[in-house]
């Protein structure tokens, strides 16, 4: 019988990856957390449910900002060049903080459907389709859909 590598059961976070999960957290409970009870109770000054509110709006771009400048955008990629080189592993942890908190995702750019959608456009889009959808979304300038 062939043993299992025990490295296959070690499911702690790297040490490379424990900074950026504590920027992560100091992100949300210094530029998320503050907003998002404002954010929230927007809604109830919405005429559609499907627009938001012209606040919401600017509470995003704002939280959205601080992150960009600390470095804290698109980083779910698993491109050095592009992202931050996470395994799965490291990125889970990521995720299950920004699980805690709604509005977390997006405003470090990786949110679902968007995160996937990058991903797929990073591996085997065109060069077209990587400067018509893939340029756009690393920015936050549109947001994507599945289908």
């Amino acid at each position: 019988m062939n043993e299992l590598n025990p490295e296959l059961f070690d499911l702690t976070m790297s040490a490379e990856a424990q900074p950026l999960l504590d920027a992560v957290k100091q992100h949300i409970a210094d530029n998320v957390d503050p907003i998002s009870e404002e954010f929230y109770a927007l809604n109830n000054e919405k005429a559609d449910r499907w627009t938001w509110h012209p606040r919401q709006l600017e509470l995003l771009e704002g939280a959205k900002k601080k992150a960009r400048e600390a470095g804290l955008w698109n980083f779910f990629l698993p491109d050095d060049e592009t992202g931050k080189g996470l395994n799965n592993l490291d990125y889970a942890y990521i995720a299950a903080e920004l699980g805690k908190s709604p509005l977390s995702s997006q405003t470090l750019n990786c949110s679902a459907p968007d995160t996937g959608n990058m991903e797929v456009l990073e591996r085997v889009g065109t060069p077209e389709q990587k400067e018509k959808w893939l340029e756009p979304l690393l920015n936050g300038e549109i947001r994507s859909a599945y289908a």
